[in-house]
């Protein structure tokens, strides 16, 4: 299988943070809300580089860095960082965007990982991360490494 790069695989969400998404008193969205959102954007991200169905295995990572408010424009950026032979790292940013200046303010960052499945739900190979930037290349190093400890974590072999 022919490697593929990391940009083949990019996706962006835009979602409006609505009443029934917030908390009610503080009008701030709820933490399983933007988890559904950033589940979806990776998801995306994963079956582009998959080139089909994926299962989502963890959430390795989800970091809250700043609240969402009722009315926020949210977007989300994910993007393919490393593959393994049928698994795919992605990491997921999460930012507001205020619709009269455009400036955006980051709230929110997750490393997911899926499983690419066959049509009876069991796990098949995947094409290689062929990084193109030294970013990507950063991105692509570090997730081999979140991906070994994750793997050492459950006890199993660390092997690619």
């Amino acid at each position: 299988m022919n490697a593929l790069p990391p940009r083949l695989s990019r996706n962006e969400m835009t979602e409006l943070v609505m009443p029934a998404h917030t908390n009610g008193a503080g009008g701030v969205l709820f933490g399983g809300v933007v988890m559904q959102w950033i589940d979806i954007c990776a998801g995306i991200a994963a079956m582009r580089h998959a080139g089909g169905p994926v299962v989502t295995a963890s959430i390795d990572r989800l970091d809250f860095l700043s609240p969402i408010h009722l009315g926020d424009v949210v977007v989300l950026q994910a993007q393919v960082n490393f593959a393994a032979h049928t698994s795919v790292e992605v990491g997921c940013r999460v930012e507001t965007e205020d619709p009269r200046t455009r400036n955006r303010r980051y709230t929110t960052k997750a490393y997911l990982t899926f499983v690419a499945v066959d049509q009876n739900g069991r796990p098949r190979p995947i094409a290689p991360v062929l990084p193109e930037t030294e970013e990507e290349k950063k991105r692509f190093l570090e997730a081999e490494q979140r991906r070994a400890e994750r793997l050492r974590a459950t006890g199993r072999n660390t092997g690619k």
